[in-house]
Parts: structure tokens; sequence; C-alpha cells
């Protein structure tokens, strides 16, 4: 444990530089202090009572941030790296804390969204537009959303209304055609019904998704634009104080080029629709009951000159969650059921299967102590039972240092592609087991936050493809996905953030070992090093502000290395009135050329610049 202790004392060397400045600071603010946090628990917390390392990222920030799709604005978190096949719209993957894309769980308004052949959030489907608040949650959370919670959980938001009656509206344009706009109004009614919608459209003209390095049957010159339409609405009905029945819904469709040799146009279609009643009532004083059903449907179709595929996953959920204070601590039980269905053009891969869910935990404040317990047993009649645990223990050293130990296990379940795609999938495949022991500080005064975590998150049977297939070979003469490897996810992430003489400064550093163990080498697409620096300095109504996103070298495909980047984006909002806004963005300022991906292009320097009302 010897070579993570050093980083620690200096992370807390820091938060004592940093809890100096913040007392001679003449601003004053409790917006870190009062939030709140949904997702690390199930129930709304005060992030600052929250023992797993977390991110909340506010309706203000989204705006602010100028961030176009919602996997440039997850970059620029601590812990989070990112790949895509080009520019937005393309196929993306977000990696917390070095675990793959299909080890992450998304959730967008309790409603869990994602591809069941590829595994993982389909990002790019996710529009940015309608979303209000965003909540990362990092570490195994398999306790309480079941399979796949290995690396962390993502929730997303979408704009609801609080009582009051607003609109809100945004036109921008900006570099390689890009067109946006967007149209939202809430309100509610006199016999207590909410209702929030919006809707949008953004569009790009693109650039050249690939580049001569992804080889002669990807590369195409042309440019690969995107145009993305959607929609949200939230209905709310109260019928008393403690009774809620409500309904929320969001709906997508992508339409994007991409690149599959010269001679080709290649275009594909995601569509991504969630939809989900609710019913929020108290059977006791001391007991609240949360009941939801849901469906989900993620849609993707690709034409690549005369050859036409298909991917639907429809999720089907229920969830009824039971919620009992007892002394000031909180009991929980939740019963869940997850309907999957894979629809695609590929009959073997075409399938239903269903996990049953029973999940417990129990959270305890007392004086200046904090514990959480959590257990979930989940049957899948496709791949059997788990069960998983977690429990965590939090202990006030100060008013505003507090530290954390945590120990908690998960699983991944094996996607449709690796169980049934011909010639790869092996319908014996077992679900990644996954085990994480943690450690961390906390400190927090005022507008002043610092953390520091250790993570060390071993993962065994994990699911990798080999040349040589240790079953079925004669069905698979050129390999196969099967449970050879295993692998370990460790590394230290700090943060820190405050306000000094008018500046907003905020900074993250992650150094992380992601390693495949068996093959001794770094997994695909994950740094050793990579972090985020920030400040914006506010004149009156004028808002400035400088952001450097860097990383170290990463490993691709054939062993080829990325080399290790840094952009800085600058930005500039002014306050025309309480409502009215204009913000002006420069992304990749210094025209850094950087791959996320082997063989594939990003965006140059680019400008962007809108006009906002409301938020």
């Amino acid at each position: 444990m010897t070579h993570f202790v050093k980083p620690l004392a200096m992370s807390l060397a820091l938060a004592s530089i940093f809890a100096i400045a913040s007392a001679q600071s003449s601003h004053s603010s409790n917006s870190l202090s009062e939030q709140v946090l949904v997702t690390a628990t199930r129930v709304a917390e005060p992030a600052k009572d929250v023992l797993a390392d977390n991110v909340v990222i506010t309706a203000e920030q989204i705006a602010n941030s100028g961030a176009t799709t919602i996997v440039d604005l997850l970059q620029q978190q601590r812990g989070i790296e990112v790949s895509r096949n080009g520019g937005a719209g393309n196929v993306s993957s977000v990696f917390i804390r070095g675990a793959s894309n299909a080890q992450s769980v998304v959730y967008i308004d309790g409603i869990r969204v994602g591809s069941a052949t590829n595994g993982g959030g389909t990002w790019s489907s996710i529009p940015l537009a309608q979303i209000e608040r965003i909540e990362i949650v990092y570490g195994p959370l398999s306790s309480l959303y079941g399979a796949d919670a290995v690396g962390g959980v993502i929730q997303l938001f979408t704009k609801k209304s609080d009582g009051k009656t607003t609109t809100h509206a945004s036109y921008g344009r900006g570099s390689e055609g890009l067109r946006q706009w967007d149209l939202g109004v809430a309100s509610s009614a006199k016999n207590n019904f909410q209702y929030a919608f919006t809707t949008s459209k953004v569009s790009s003209d693109g650039f050249s998704a690939s580049n001569p390095a992804s080889g002669p049957y990807t590369y195409n010159a042309d440019k690969d634009g995107y145009t993305q339409r959607s929609s949200s609405g939230n209905l709310s009905w109260r019928f008393d104080k403690e009774t809620v029945l409500g309904f929320t819904s969001m709906q997508s469709t992508l339409d994007v080029m991409y690149d599959a040799g010269p001679t080709t146009d290649a275009r594909g279609q995601q569509k991504l629709d969630t939809g989900a009643i609710y019913l929020k009532t108290k059977l006791a004083p001391n007991w609240s009951s949360h009941l939801q059903f849901s469906r989900t449907n993620d849609r993707a179709y690709s034409v690549n000159g005369a050859s036409k595929t298909h991917a639907i996953t429809k999720q089907d959920g229920f969830v009824w969650q039971n919620d009992i204070q007892l002394s000031g601590n909180l009991f929980q039980y939740v019963l869940e059921r997850r309907d999957e269905e894979v629809q695609t053009q590929i009959a073997a891969i075409a399938g239903k299967r269903r996990s049953e869910s029973l999940a417990l935990a129990y959270v305890m404040k007392q004086d200046a102590h904090l514990l959480s317990l959590s257990g979930r047993f989940d049957r899948n009649d496709q791949y059997g039972s788990y069960r998983t645990g977690a429990i965590a223990y939090g202990l006030r050293l100060s008013p505003e240092l507090r530290f954390n130990a945590s120990v908690g296990t998960s699983y991944r379940a094996p996607t449709y592609n690796e169980l049934y795609y011909p010639g790869s999938g092996v319908a014996s495949n077992k679900p990644e087991l996954g085990k994480n022991k943690e450690l961390g500080f906390y400190y927090q005064a005022q507008d002043t936050q610092l953390s520091a975590v250790y993570y060390n998150n071993k993962i065994t049977d994990l699911l990798v493809y080999t040349n040589t297939c240790p079953v079925e070979k004669p069905t698979h003469p050129y390999g196969c996905s099967y449970n050879v490897n295993q692998a370990k996810l460790s590394g230290f992430t700090f943060n820190a953030s405050t306000h000094v003489a008018g500046f907003n400064v905020r900074a993250s550093f992650d150094l992380q070992d992601p390693m495949d163990e068996t093959t001794n080498t770094r997994l695909l697409r994950r740094s050793k090093k990579h972090g985020t620096l920030g400040a914006d300095y506010v004149m009156g109504n004028l808002t400035l502000g400088l952001e450097n996103v860097f990383s170290a070298d990463r490993l691709d495909f054939g062993n080829v290395k990325l080399a290790g980047y840094g952009i800085v984006n600058m930005y500039a909002r002014y306050s025309l009135s309480d409502n009215w806004s204009v913000l002006a963005r420069l992304n990749n300022a210094t025209d850094k050329t950087y791959s996320l991906a082997q063989g594939y292009n990003t965006p140059q320097r680019n400008a962007f610049v809108s006009v906002r009302y409301g938020f």
C-alpha cells in the first residue's frame, strides 16, 4: 500500500492550501454543499454524505459548456476517457475508471438504456439538448443495479417542471456547417398538474470520419455529416401531499454518414425511445414506495451499398422500490424485473432473456460515522443466478474532511454477440466477475472541494476475443469470444476546485493501470494518465473560460500506439439580461491533431456561437 500513500499525502496537503484560499476568498456560495445525488443510493441524498465517488453536472454547467454531444461533455469529467470513430454522431465509447463501455450502466430518468448486442450505452443516440442534469457514480454498483455496473453508473435526467412557468430556447451556428436549435416549455396547473416538453435539432456537414490509416476497406475522403432530431416530455399529477402519478419519455433519431470504403456512401440511423409511467406514494409516515413500468427501444440500422443490417434491443422494466426510515437511517428493498429482446437480420442472435431481482440496502448516519450496506440477487434465465454485495464506511475527521473505505462485487453479463454471433459467439460464455476495494479522502468547505481516491477492481472471467477458441473448434476455426482472461483496473483519481479572487478553478488527474493481466498488456484505448484543467473569470455580465483535456498515449487494435494529446478550449458567455445570453466557444484552439481511435479523425479547430433564452 505504500505506493499510494505519497499521492494521498500530497492531496491532503493541497486540501490545506485550498482551505486557506477558500477562507481568504470573498466569494460565498453553498452550491457545492447543497448538491443532491439520487443514483448512488436510489434515493435523494446530499452529495456530501454519499460514500461513493461522484460527479453532478447541473443544467447551468451543461448550458455554459457549449458542448453539443454527451460524449464531449463526459470527456471533461474526472475518471472518464472516450473513444469515437470520427466526429459527433459516429460510434462512441465511454470508459469509466478503465472499464469498457459494456462494463458500465446508463439510465435516463430511471430507465435503463443500452444495446444487448454490443453492450453498454449507445452514446451517439442520446441528445444532450434534452438533458438538464447528469449524475456519475464511480465504482461497482451491481448490488443496487444488477448486471454490468462494474465501472460505474451514469444517469441522465431530462428537463422537467419545477412548478413555475418557464420557457427556454436556443439557436447556434458553428464550423463544419453545425446548426443547432432547441425549444422547451414547462409549467403547472391549479389542479397540481405539471408538464415539460422540449424539442431540438442539431445537424452538421461534418468531416471525413476516417483517414488512410484506417485501411482501404474503410477510408473514404468524403464528409460524414449527421442530423439528430429529438424530443422529451414529462407529465405528473399530484393527488395529495404524498402521492404523485407521472409519465416520462424521450425520443431521438440520428441519421449519420460513416466510412466503409471509397466506393460506397454508407449511412446509419439510430433511434432511441424511452418511456415510463410511475407512482410515488407513502404506505406509512416513514415508508415511501415507488412503482415504475418502463420500455426502451434501441434501434440501429445501416446501409452499405447493397448490404442492409439492423440490431434492435427492446427492454421492458418493472421496479418496485420501498424506502423505510428507521430512526433517521434508511432501509431499502427493491423488486425488479427486466425483459430484453434482440432482433437482427441474423437469426442466430435474435432472442429473449429475463432477469428477476431482489435488492436490499441499509444506510446509517450516526454522529461522525456513515455506513452503507447493500446486496442483490439476480436470476437470469439465460446465464444463471448471481449475488453481489457492497459495504462502505465513512468517518468525518472534521466537518470538512471525510475518510471513506469500501468493498464491492459486480458482474457483467455476456452480450448477445458474445453468446450467439455465428463464428465467434459461444453460448456457454459466463458473466465477467469484479471485486473492487477503494479508499478515499474528501474535503469540502464552502466553494472548495478536493478528493483523492484509490481503487483496485479485479475482473475475472474477462470476455475477450481469442484467436484459438478453447471450445467448439470445428465451428470457430478463426477464434471466438471466451472467458479466458483476467484484468485489473487500479489507480488514483485526484480532483480539486475552488474560487479565488473572481476565478473558478478546477482540475482533475487520473493515474491508472488498466491491465489485461493474462496477456500483461494495457487495455485498448485507455491511457495510464489523463486529466483536465479549467478556469473561468466573471466580470459583471461577462464570463471568460479556458479548459484543457489531456491524455497520455494509448494502445489500439494491432498494437498500434495512439500518441498522447492535449486540447485547449476557450469560451465566453455574456448575459444580456436575466433571461438572454450569448455563448461563444472555440474548441481545439491550438488546432491539435490527435486520435481517439486508430484510423479515425477528430475535430480540428472549430467555433460555435449561440443565443439562448433561459438556460
